[in-house]
């Protein structure tokens, strides 16, 4: 479903990701996991085509998207939710979710995915009218990733999901990936917490200084001494 081949990603004048390839079949959750500043962000971006790739290729289904502008590759079906979230803080979440199928306006079923949004989410229907400031940091992440759905994705790209949540709220929202999956969508999450990244995961990749350190299946890379030492404390 998704290649990136041999990418290499400066940012901000320093290269980010250097000859990096992974591969996401079709209906799996990848996890990209490593330590601050070993280029996860940079990869995504690089696919959802907020950051231009020096080099290399990125193919979804098959096309080459690495020279589409970011809401050409938004309208193919990949879904990004950025580390800051980027919600429209003074507008409502039900605007901020009717944003999201802005792709679908005038079509009769532009809100049919707020069903899925909603079974995965339930606080965000009793919040419809609440302006998006004032969600607390779980629920601004539940609403960047309903307002993502709304674009019906095959491929839905999160970035740190679980930053700045007060854990019990991160296990819903990991727990809301797995269901995502469930529905037949591909995931590809970006996480530094990794442990409960490789619960849900099929499969990961571990990146160190803009590289691909290790990959395999997520049973592989959770029992390994040496990401169990180095990135699980154990």
């Amino acid at each position: 479903m998704l290649s990136v081949h041999e990418v290499t990603t400066a940012y901000q004048g320093l290269v980010a990701i250097s000859a990096v390839t992974i591969e996401v079949a079709r209906g799996e959750v990848v996890c990209v996991a490593g330590a601050n500043g070993a280029g996860k962000s940079t990869l995504l971006k690089s696919v959802a085509g907020a950051e231009r790739p020096r080099s290399g290729t990125v193919t979804f289904d098959g096309e080459r998207i690495d020279c589409l502008a970011q809401h050409v590759i938004t309208s193919r079906g990949i879904a990004y939710v950025p580390e800051n979230r980027r919600l429209f803080p003074r507008l409502s979440v039900r605007d901020n979710l009717r944003l999201g199928s802005y792709l679908y306006r005038g079509e009769a079923d532009r809100e049919a995915p707020l069903d899925l949004v909603f079974k995965l989410f339930p606080r965000l229907s009793e919040r419809l009218d609440q302006r998006a400031e004032t969600l607390s940091g779980g629920e601004q992440q539940m609403l960047a990733i309903g307002r993502a759905l709304m674009t019906r994705p095959r491929l839905l790209m999160l970035d740190e999901p679980s930053q700045g949540i007060m854990p019990k709220l991160v296990d819903e929202i990991f727990q809301a990936v797995k269901r995502i999956r469930d529905t037949g969508m591909t995931v590809l999450i970006v996480e530094q917490r990794m442990a409960e990244c490789l619960e849900i995961a099929d499969r990961a990749y571990i990146l160190q200084t803009g590289r691909v350190l290790m990959q395999g299946s997520a049973a592989e890379i959770r029992t390994n001494p040496d990401v169990r030492k180095a990135y699980l404390g154990l």
